[in-house]
């Protein structure tokens, strides 16, 4: 009589379940986020809403406006620079601020997707959202009246990702280290005060020579110059540009020193 068979441990292992392979399990989590993003009302306001206003408001209003340069050229400067900040700083604090208070940081980083894979669907969220705010505000500067340069365009590409990556990792040392009613203030107080008075809406020339070096030196401050120089026939800043990835590197070496998953 045949000995009963069992089955054999690699045919019981082979049917368990594996997790999907890293950039699935990243690109459904950046699938997420995005989805995230535009479906709440109080973030697209901020996304969107916000930065349309600046475009509107900037071409109507002398304000901000650069010596033969159209008025619609430094809006939508502004509002570029404005859309970036709005979605890589403030919507991503905020989120990953409640992410952090709801317990969803610390399972991430137990679970198949892994900080790494958190972070990276973070960025990969953040960029798609800016494609769709580009599109958007785009539309609607075409039609008041802006015609762009296809060069101001290409230049734009590697400003914004460092800017991303600046304001980002920004917001992600906010959400990490403050608590989640702290994160909402202090993100909200330092877009507008950044948009407002930080270089944005207003080139640096237009300030006071000593307050217009220390916005300078701000990420909004190199941002608002490098978006002009695209965008509203600026001259290009080596400064500027040195200064946006300086916050670039240190808003990283920042994050992997101080950036916490848990409230504990």
């Amino acid at each position: 009589m045949a000995a009963a068979r069992t089955p054999s441990t690699s045919t019981t292992s082979d049917r368990s379940p594996r997790p999907a392979p890293p950039l699935r399990r990243i690109l459904a989590h950046a699938e997420l986020e995005t989805r995230i993003l535009l479906s709440n009302g109080e973030q697209l306001t901020v996304a969107v809403v916000l930065p349309a206003m600046v475009l509107i408001g900037l071409w109507l209003l002398p304000l901000g406006r650069i010596d033969g340069v159209p008025a619609v050229d430094t809006a939508v400067a502004a509002t570029f620079a404005t859309a970036l900040i709005s979605t890589s700083f403030t919507s991503q604090a905020i989120l990953t601020g409640f992410d952090r208070r709801n317990g969803v940081l610390r399972w991430v980083a137990t679970s198949p997707l892994g900080r790494g894979g958190y972070l990276a669907g973070k960025i990969l969220a953040t960029l798609a959202t800016h494609v769709l705010q580009v599109i958007a505000l785009g539309a609607i500067a075409l039609l008041i009246g802006w015609r762009p340069d296809l060069l101001g365009l290409l230049a734009t590409v590697p400003v914004w990702l460092t800017g991303t990556v600046a304001f980002g990792t920004l917001g992600l040392v906010i959400a990490g280290t403050l608590r989640t009613e702290a994160v909402l203030a202090v993100s909200n107080l330092v877009f507008v005060l950044l948009v407002g008075a930080g270089g944005v809406a207003f080139p640096t020339s237009a300030y006071p020579r000593i307050l217009g070096g220390l916005v300078d030196l701000l990420p909004s401050g190199a941002l608002g110059e490098l978006m002009r120089a695209c965008f509203a026939s600026g001259t290009f800043s080596l400064g500027s540009a040195v200064v946006l990835l300086a916050w670039a590197v240190a808003g990283v070496l920042a994050v992997m020193r101080w950036f916490r998953w848990t409230d504990s």
